[in-house]
């Protein structure tokens, strides 16, 4: 059952069939943004409701006192004083079970008789009434128990029949053969009065309930926000340590296991010595790419451009890349040619160009069967490039397309059957890794193959023109 119209802002209102009253309780707003939003009309509701009890507790109060009061009495005095006194055990009984239940305290739920206690409220009061005129100023609380419990028609025509019964009972209590103008407009005053508070109260709630409602969605909105930013940065961080894990482990340890088959057969041919000097160039690829899993852990750049310069990593690396195809018994020539005045650039531009040439020219050696390969960088002003050249045997430029990164690659990456894919496990994560490099830096990259006649990747990246160093 529901005594007054709802003041949590948790529930809907307390009609049957609907969410009841309640009070500042368990439903009270949980965060600072509900209760800064709730607070100015959770105060006015709670302000309304404990004006309502206190005037229909006062002027029960007053009917009883006038009743017994020395002087010419009813009939029955003492009879109707215990009737006002069911009455109060009746509506704070379910004043206080209401509450307590909107409190979460009670799991018993008296919202679903609210219309039965209004009826034996009000079927009490007229009771009363009968016994005495002085508790004809009840119904004035009543008229708002009838507008929250009841449909608006429903509560106007018994607000009406109650407006009626107030005026007959201060008619038959004056004993004038016809009723005083003031027995009937102070009635019809109040009732008039009741109503329209009722309905601004009404409204007010209503205002309560869409704040919170708003308040709600919200709160579930910035929750999803987040949750959909926190996915997002997880998978962007999953995806950077995929691309560092490729282009630097990998590789790397393509090239041990290359290296140790290599070292394996010159032991078996008796040839210690070239043996030797594989197992020193699997340590140092070793070394190398531990510093490289430690850089990119840490999110920073890679060791091998610490204290120097692209162009001088760049160099290391087509050394690097001759030695380590000798160390496996290829005859694979690689240089570096430097177009235009170098420039500092973007650290993100020199890991971008530098992953680039070290998963390109990991392909070369692995799988073009080249027997040259030229990185060109060229410094344009406006703009960075990069080509990396072999005269392997080439690969079909369909069998990239069908990655899903057509256009993509990295040179010389394949024989019909070892994939193009920045790699030797033809997953085409590869080619993946570098375009998402590339485009990441709003560059371009172009992918020139055919079977049979080497492989050209062209990368352009543009440069600030305020300066080339900017986001370094």
């Amino acid at each position: 059952m529901s005594a007054i119209p709802a003041l949590n802002t948790s529930g809907g209102p307390g009609r049957p069939g609907a969410a009841g009253t309640g009070s500042s309780g368990a439903h009270a707003p949980r965060d600072p943004l509900s209760a800064v939003e709730s607070a100015s009309s959770e105060a006015i509701l709670r302000v309304l409701r404990v004006t309502l009890h206190t005037g229909f507790a006062a002027l029960l109060v007053v009917g009883v006192v006038r009743l017994l009061a020395p002087g010419p009495r009813g009939s029955f005095p003492f009879l109707w004083s215990g009737l006002a006194l069911v009455l109060a055990a009746v509506y704070l009984t379910g004043t206080v079970l209401e509450h307590r239940h909107a409190a979460g305290r009670i799991r018993f739920n008296p919202r679903r008789y609210g219309l039965q206690w209004l009826a034996a409220v009000t079927a009490l009061w007229v009771l009363l009434l009968v016994g005495s005129a002085d508790f004809a100023w009840l119904a004035f609380p009543l008229f708002f128990l009838h507008l929250h419990l009841l449909p608006r028609r429903a509560a106007l025509l018994t607000i009406a029949l109650m407006t009626a019964a107030v005026i007959a009972s201060q008619w038959s209590a004056s004993g004038d053969p016809v009723p005083h103008a003031a027995a009937v407009v102070g009635p019809l005053f109040g009732a008039a009065f009741a109503v329209i508070t009722g309905l601004a109260y009404v409204a007010l709630y209503r205002e309560a309930e869409n704040q919170r409602r708003a308040a709600d969605e919200l709160r579930r909105t910035r929750q999803e926000l987040a949750a959909s930013q926190h996915e997002a940065g997880v998978l962007a961080e999953r995806e950077r340590l995929a691309r560092e894990i490729h282009d630097t482990l990998a590789q790397g340890l393509s090239s041990i296991v290359l290296l140790a088959r290599a070292a394996e057969q010159s032991l078996a041919h008796g040839d210690p010595v070239t043996a030797g000097s594989r197992v020193a160039l699997m340590q140092q690829t070793a070394a190398d790419n531990l510093a490289e899993a430690r850089s990119f852990v840490r999110g920073l750049s890679s060791p091998q451009l610490h204290d120097t310069t692209l162009v001088e990593a760049l160099r290391r690396l087509c050394e690097e890349t001759g030695r380590s195809a000798a160390a496996g018994g290829a005859a694979l020539r690689c240089r570096l040619e430097v177009d235009g005045e170098p420039a500092e650039l973007p650290q993100p531009h020199q890991v971008a160009l530098l992953r680039a040439a070290q998963a390109s020219l990991a392909n070369v050696r692995d799988h073009a069967s080249a027997g040259n390969a030229v990185v060109t960088l060229t410094f344009l002003g406006t703009e960075v490039t990069m080509d990396i050249y072999d005269d392997g045997v080439g690969f079909d430029p369909g069998l990239a397309a069908g990655t899903g990164v057509a256009g993509a690659g990295s040179a010389g990456a394949g024989t019909a059957g070892a994939g193009h894919d920045g790699g030797a496990d033809g997953s085409g994560f590869g080619l993946r890794s570098l375009r998402e490099r590339v485009e990441a830096l709003s560059g371009s990259l172009e992918l020139e193959t055919a079977p049979g006649e080497g492989t050209v990747v062209a990368i352009r990246l543009p440069l600030d023109p305020a300066g080339g160093d900017a986001g370094d």
